[in-house]
């Protein structure tokens, strides 16, 4: 079995000139978890996650410290929020993330994604992002197979 026989064809896109703020608003309206970002010709730029999107405005431990303690990482928190509103996507999306091809195997895929915690990854061919696959949908090819 192949990865074309579980891509998703329809992965939620962005184009790399947008916003963070239209970013996250993607993200919450689609609940996707990560956005591909491709450009008009759907050439693959990378990869956005909510993760990317939390970690960039969270505090960090020495942050707090630094700062006074717990009671002053909302503080933290916001400011840094405020200041990441300002930057381009391109600061914080994964140009270079670990994708997948249309004829690679699909079980191999598979543990590659569970050995690297990875729940969704890009699917793309000659540059162009085809679709995505996800945990998911390695589990619904396998198990709706004759042969799984």
């Amino acid at each position: 079995m192949k990865v074309r026989d579980a891509v998703n064809l329809n992965p939620t896109v962005i184009l790399p000139t947008a916003s963070i703020p239209e970013a996250a608003a993607v993200l919450a309206n689609s609940q996707a978890s990560d956005l591909m970002v491709v450009d008009q010709n759907r050439m693959f730029v990378g990869v956005l996650s909510e993760g990317d999107l939390i970690r960039a405005t969270l505090p960090k431990i020495d942050e707090i410290a630094a700062s006074g303690g717990a009671m002053n990482a909302a503080e933290i928190f916001g400011d840094k929020a405020s200041a990441l509103r300002k930057r381009p996507l391109a600061d914080i999306l994964i140009a270079k993330p670990i994708t997948l091809k249309p004829d690679d195997n699909l079980l191999e895929a598979a543990a590659l994604m569970a050995s690297r915690m990875i729940r969704r990854l890009p699917v793309v061919d000659g540059g162009k992002l085809i679709g995505t696959i996800s945990r998911a949908d390695v589990c619904k090819a396998i198990l709706s197979s004759p042969a799984g």
